[in-house]
């Protein structure tokens, strides 16, 4: 994933694990900095890392300068990322020319558990 120098995506150290244009998994780690009091993974940047994992593979999904944009998006939290990384696996649902569904499960790979699934809906933008 490029990310612009300086960007907060830049300091979140996410990384690629796999991606083919059916599926895409990007994992990011839990540490001190970025864990609520409980010590699991911040909510919100759960949230994040779906979007960002869906958005991707959305993204390849669209024509010459076409965009996609989240449109909406479901998270059933499951349990708690304490250790990490966690490991966001997304796949196509439906890649269609005005909107893409996308599925993400979030894995807390140290435990092997499963701590959310995500549906993630976009909406396929044309050029200005």
């Amino acid at each position: 994933m490029q990310v612009t120098p300086g960007h907060l995506f830049a300091q979140l150290d996410f990384r690629d694990v796999e991606e083919c244009d059916e599926r895409l998994v990007i994992e990011l780690d839990n540490r001190p900095d970025l864990a609520n009091r409980r010590g699991a993974l911040q909510g919100g940047l759960v949230a994040t890392l779906i979007d960002i994992a869906a958005g991707r593979l959305a993204d390849r999904h669209v024509g010459p300068g076409q965009d996609v944009t989240t449109a909406d998006m479901t998270i059933h939290f499951l349990a708690p990322i304490l250790e990490g990384p966690a490991r966001a696996e997304a796949t196509v649902v439906r890649a269609g020319r005005r909107l893409s569904v996308i599925a993400v499960d979030v894995i807390d790979s140290s435990r092997d558990r499963l701590a959310a699934r995500a549906t993630v809906s976009f909406a396929v933008l044309d050029p200005r």
